[in-house]
Order: structure tokens, then sequence, then C-alpha cells
């Protein structure tokens, strides 16, 4: 799901899965200096004026009100719903900040070790499958699946995964079906923990190696681990492995431009790389409470997320995390294909996650979230 900058100019099957990060990746260019979050009043502005849906909520221990602005009143699409902070929607891979730091609660637990070999933890036909297309599972460790290092391919980025995504619209995916798919199309790319790849495909035997450990599906693993009913997440759960909350809205109708995305089978995106459906609220309160020591036992475990290998674009991602500096200070981040994007900044404790119905929407997005960090200038 990543690519370079310069893929905007290629055609739309190489940016499936991939915009979002590339967009906030160029993101970076537009105002690097440190600025002061945009007042409440003119975010509202900024977002109602919008000619798509969006919604976004402001949290941390930074902000004295939590709060959420959102082009209230408005669908976007003919019998869709408005959209507002506790509409519910497909936040793809804003899910591998959660899986990843699954894996870290399991680490502080001392149930997995992070530069263990991924082989002995697989399900053995996995761990077949990637011997097969030439991947060495007694060196690729599980640091390297989460930091995006093991040089893995990513079906998920092959223009080929579209085509069949909309040619059976209705297809349950398993996690080896996608594996498959990497192993036959690609190759390894780098030796392991040499270069950043970003790969939906690590973070499937990723989710694979959460279930083998705890014995659980990811999604309540996940909900398990990180005590996500503690936190009242009221729109938040795991398509196909988890049931609808009673209380959440229905989940939003979801586009890329005019095509409507909304029925197409959770699978595509699922066992690891994405799965969560979330509001913009949940997502905000979420990432405040594993920067804010909400999720993990002790603190020296948020470090252990926040670790910079020494690989190759390593200053660029973390474990399950995007890293953006501006003036001096870190930021951290993630995005999900179909249109969301949380932020943390830990200088000024503040949470920003913001969603849109529609993926054309999210250059846009990505600006008002910055903004309402302190990212980027009003």
């Amino acid at each position: 799901m990543y690519k370079t900058a310069r893929m905007f100019c290629a055609p739309i099957g190489r940016l499936f899965w991939a915009i979002p990060i590339t967009l906030c990746l160029s993101m970076q260019l537009i105002a690097p200096a440190f600025a002061q979050a945009i007042r409440r009043d003119l975010l509202q502005t900024e977002v109602a004026s919008d000619p798509r849906p969006m919604a976004l909520f402001v949290t941390g221990q930074g902000v004295a009100s939590a709060y959420a602005v959102s082009t209230a009143g408005k669908s976007g699409k003919a019998g869709s719903k408005p959209l507002g902070p506790d509409t519910p929607v497909r936040v793809a891979s804003n899910t591998k900040t959660f899986v990843a730091a699954t894996v870290l609660r399991l680490w502080e637990q001392g149930r997995i070790d992070l530069d263990a070999a991924i082989g002995p933890l697989l399900t053995p036909r996995l761990d077949a499958l990637m011997r097969s297309g030439g991947y060495d599972t007694a060196r690729i460790t599980v640091r390297q699946l989460l930091s995006h290092s093991a040089g893995i391919y990513d079906h998920a980025q092959d223009e080929r995964y579209l085509s069949l995504v909309f040619s059976q619209p209705g297809k349950r995916w398993s996690r080896e079906d996608q594996v498959s798919l990497a192993v036959k199309w690609g190759k390894p790319l780098d030796p392991p923990g040499t270069a950043f790849h970003y790969s939906d495909t690590g973070y499937i035997l990723v989710g694979d190696i959460v279930e083998r450990i705890t014995g659980q599906s990811l999604g309540k693993a996940v909900r398990t681990q990180l005590r996500l009913d503690r936190l009242k997440l009221r729109s938040t759960w795991w398509e196909i492995l988890e049931d609808k909350p009673r209380r959440a809205p229905a989940r939003a109708r979801q586009f890329i431009g005019n095509t409507e995305v909304t029925d197409l089978d959770a699978s595509v995106d699922l066992h690891g790389g994405g799965g969560l459906v979330m509001s913009a609220k949940d997502l905000a309160k979420l990432m405040a409470a594993l920067f804010e020591g909400g999720l993990f036992e002790r603190p020296g475990t948020l470090q252990e997320m926040l670790w910079q290998g020494p690989h190759k674009g390593a200053d660029g991602y973390r474990l399950g995390v995007f890293v953006k500096h501006a003036d001096g200070r870190d930021y951290y981040w993630h995005s999900g294909y179909w249109g969301t994007v949380a932020y943390y900044a830990p200088a000024a404790r503040i949470a920003v996650a913001g969603v849109t119905t529609n993926q054309d929407a999210y250059r846009r997005l990505v600006i008002a979230v910055q903004k309402a960090a302190g990212v980027t200038a009003p």
C-alpha cells in the first residue's frame, strides 16, 4: 500500500490501496514548519466548505475539551446518511497501527520475541508458501514484518489485484489466497532488514502469528490485548470476525469518485493489513490511548514500538506507524485507503482522526487533520 509521490501520474490500477499513503507523504512538502493547532471555528468552516463529506475528531491530554467537526447534513450521495464523528467506516491500513500495538502487548507479556524468526511462528502452510517464493523465513523477523523491512512483495500494490477484486466483488479472500498472489506475482525485494518496502502481505503474516500465539481470531485478539471495551469505543469492530456493536450507527457508504465500494467483501483487506471499522471519534480516542499510556502496561513498550531500525527508509516508519518530521518535532500517523487518516502530536498531546466517504477528498482531509494537530499552519 505504499508508493512514492511520483506515482501520482501512474494509472489508477497502480494506485489501488497505495493512494492515501502516497498522498500523505506528499503532504509533508506543503508546510514543514510547526504551527499552533487551528481554531475550532476555522476548522469547522474549512471542513464544512468541502464538497465531499468529512468528519474529524480532536482529543488528547493537550485538548481542554474534545470536539468534533463535520460537514453537517452532507452525505455526498443520494440515500446516504450524513457523515458524523460517530459514523463507522472501513479504516483499512489504519488497522496496522493497532495490529502492531497488539504484538507489542504480547511482547511486554513475554509471549513473543520481536527478533524471532517468523518461520516457526507461522501456520506451516503459509511458511511453506513463503519459502516456495524464495523467502528465507528463518531470517525474516517479527520486527522486520512490523517495520516493513522484510523485503516482502506486496500483493495489494500489484495492479492485477485491483482487477481481481472488482471482477469478484463478493469473493471471500483467505489469508492464503492473498499470500499466494504475492508469491506468484513478485519476488523478494531486498534481503531482510535492509530496506523499507511497505507490504500489506507482511501484515497478513503478522495477523497469522497473532492468531497462533493467542488462539483467538485476530479481531478478538486485538480487542482483548488492547482492552478496547474498556475504552468504550461505540463504533468499532472487526468485520467478519466480530458482530457490529448493537448501538453502533450503520456503516457509511464509501466511494472512489463515482464508484461505490461499500459492498466489496471485507476480506479484500481483512487479515492484518486492514479489517477494522471505526468512526473518526473512536480512531482519535484509540490513537490518544496508544500514545498517552492507555494501552500498554509499561512506558518502555511504546518506546519499543517507536524503535527506528538501521535499514534504508527507517526514518519514516517505525512499528506500525509512520513518522513525519517538522521543525525538530515528530508526528506519528497512519492512513487508510478508503479515506481515513489519524495523527498524534506528542509535543502538543493532540490526537486527531479524520474520515471521508469519498477517496477523492483525501488530500484535503489530510490537510485539515494536519492543521488540527498543529502540523501545518492554518
